[in-house]
């Protein structure tokens, strides 16, 4: 009599072993030595080697005389560090560009309109995505066609509409910026809310919250990211804004730095100081430029989860 063995634990007797699953396939460009990713990588290191080189020109021109600026540009700042005076161009420039006044203006300006600005498209965003407005997938387009319109092109009526109604002051450049910003910010909160799981809203209905309920209460605190997100892009796009500050800006003391930075620039030139204006410029780019870097992983998380589906 002979004894078979046993099959082993786990796996029914007779039957084949499964075959571990086949591993998936590297995506094109991923492999170490792709033409196509080597071609991109030098791409984005020239395209950041030369952005670094501009912005070190900018800092150490503005704390050099014009003389070291054409004969030394890429060179240390000497001369007036050799004086005792190494932020004499960044007096100058915030003497006579009139900054003191510009930031104040140009902080609350900007953080008015950028706040503004989320308040009103964060909702539409949320009704075009989960309230089953009708028409909400045409009304989206529209938001984004209205994207691509120039506001150069329409500039000149503008001016002249709220000139008739008396808005061709910093009141009107307000209303401009919340209304031109509001189309770019919908259309990434839109992308943005579509990401975020619908269980948890459905769970806050059950339980008898409002649309209104779950919107405050667990859409925003989910969409906190997305938010944040507009908040910055909307803030450093509007710090930079010029054109329009030019158009309906004429009283000096509600300039913003933008707007006084153009103005300097006649004075500076004409006076040869050409170290003040580069510091005026550095003044008026820096600030958003910390916090770009500051908020630089906030930003393209909340912009990757706005593309997540």
């Amino acid at each position: 009599m002979t004894v078979t063995e046993a099959p082993p634990r786990g796996s029914a007797a007779g039957k084949p072993r499964r075959t571990p699953p086949r591993r998936p396939r590297p995506a094109p460009g991923s492999r170490r030595l792709s033409p196509l990713r080597l071609l991109g990588s030098v791409i984005v290191w020239l395209f950041t080697a030369g952005n670094l080189l501009v912005l070190y020109w900018l800092i150490t021109a503005s704390f050099k005389t014009p003389v070291e600026i054409f004969t030394k540009p890429f060179a240390l700042p000497y001369q007036w560090f050799h004086v005792g005076k190494p932020f004499r161009n960044f007096v100058y420039a915030w003497n006579n560009a009139g900054f003191g006044d510009a930031v104040l203006s140009t902080v609350v300006l900007v953080g008015l309109a950028t706040v503004v600005t989320v308040a009103i498209s964060a909702p539409c965003a949320y009704a075009l995505t989960r309230l089953g407005v009708r028409g909400s997938g045409v009304l989206t387009n529209g938001v984004a066609i209205g994207m691509g319109v120039p506001f150069q092109t329409v500039i000149i009526p503008l001016f002249v509409a709220f000139s008739e109604i008396h808005l061709d002051n910093q009141y009107g450049l307000f209303v401009l910026y919340v209304a031109l910003s509001i189309p770019f910010t919908v259309f990434l909160l839109t992308g943005f809310f579509r990401s975020l799981p619908e269980e948890i809203e459905e769970a806050a209905v059950l339980d008898g919250a409002s649309p209104v309920r779950v919107f405050v209460s667990v859409v925003l605190p989910l969409a906190r990211g997305g938010v944040i997100t507009a908040l910055t892009l909307n803030a450093i796009g509007l710090w930079n804004e010029t054109l329009l500050a030019i158009v309906f800006l004429k009283d000096q003391a509600h300039f913003t730095l933008s707007r006084a930075l153009f103005t300097f620039y006649g004075a500076a030139s004409y006076q040869s100081e050409y170290g003040g204006l580069i510091a005026g410029v550095a003044i008026v780019v820096l600030p958003m430029l910390l916090l770009y870097v500051v908020l630089a992983r906030r930003i393209i998380t909340g912009l990757t989860l706005g593309a997540g589906k």
